[in-house]
């Protein structure tokens, strides 16, 4: 993480807390109450909403970048931050021009500041840092799993504690949602996420050349496929079963996949990046054996 990051980082405690107890410094509007502008630039798509206290979001925006890193395959960190730097302040500008919200009327701006890629993260953080000392706005450092956790309560009325599982290309974990920055963790992915291992698999399986997938990201032609194919001709032995906690591994089972993969292509003599013609009882047998591990 650059200085300024850093610089901006120790700050973080003293602004929440100013956040928490200041009222909002707006001329108008009052019956919106706290408008916050939440910035996310974790990965590869660049995000920015304008959203008030009571979660009604006033004005969104998004730039996705998933038909550039379809091509290759894979999410290149650096063409990514090269992405983010050149979307971030028209998204921006387009999340405040929906929501008719200044820059001057927020009471915070919120932004991603881990996990995810370092790369994109900068982006996000410099272009808040630059809001934040231009307009003299408190900063709200988000962490995103646990954004993604307090979701739910945006739009339904859930109380704490609950339980939440999230689930994605770069995590598995489950939680306790105990209050807001406050989670009990019981168990998380000891290697690699799911949705990591079925996008390996399907670059495995080469699905981009096959003509029902070549526009779909791993994760989902492995689910296209999956309801076309039986998983009983595959059976695969969910992970870490003579353990009794609640963390999960897929990296095994990974492996575990890729030599039948290997069988196969002998059995029917083709060569790698050629489509195995059992690919969809495949597919069906690494999503359910996947599911399984995670019920």
């Amino acid at each position: 993480m650059n200085s300024v990051a850093k610089s901006l980082l120790k700050s973080v405690k003293s602004s929440r807390a100013a956040w928490l107890r200041s009222s909002s410094a707006r001329s108008g509007k009052q019956r919106l109450g706290k408008l916050v502008l939440g910035i996310e630039t974790s990965c590869d798509d660049t995000g920015a909403a304008v959203v008030d206290d009571a979660g009604t979001i006033l004005g969104e925006a998004l730039h996705c970048q998933k038909e550039v890193h379809l091509q290759a395959g894979g999410i290149n960190p650096v063409v990514a931050q090269q992405l983010h730097r050149e979307n971030i302040e028209q998204v921006v500008e387009e999340a405040l021009r929906v929501s008719g919200i200044s820059v001057r009327e927020l009471a915070a701006i919120a932004t991603t500041v881990k996990p995810g890629l370092a790369l994109s993260l900068g982006v996000g953080l410099q272009y808040s840092l630059n809001l934040v000392n231009r307009y003299q706005k408190p900063f709200i450092p988000i962490h995103h799993m646990e954004a993604h956790a307090l979701t739910i309560r945006l739009t339904h009325h859930v109380e704490f504690p609950f339980l939440v599982l999230l689930l994605s290309g770069g995590h598995c974990i489950l939680a306790i949602a105990q209050g807001v920055s406050d989670f009990l963790l019981l168990g998380q992915t000891i290697d690699i996420a799911p949705g990591d291992m079925l996008d390996k698999v399907a670059r495995r399986l080469s699905l981009r050349k096959h003509p029902e997938c070549h526009s779909m990201a791993g994760g989902k032609a492995i689910e296209h496929l999956a309801q076309g194919g039986n998983w009983q001709q595959h059976t695969f032995r969910p992970p870490m079963q003579q353990y009794r906690n609640c963390d999960f591994s897929f990296s095994g089972l990974q492996n575990l996949v890729n030599r039948v993969i290997i069988q196969k292509e002998k059995e029917e003599g083709i060569q790698e990046g050629e489509i195995l013609s059992c690919v969809k009882d495949i597919a069906a047998a690494v999503q359910h054996a996947v599911a399984v591990h995670i019920i």
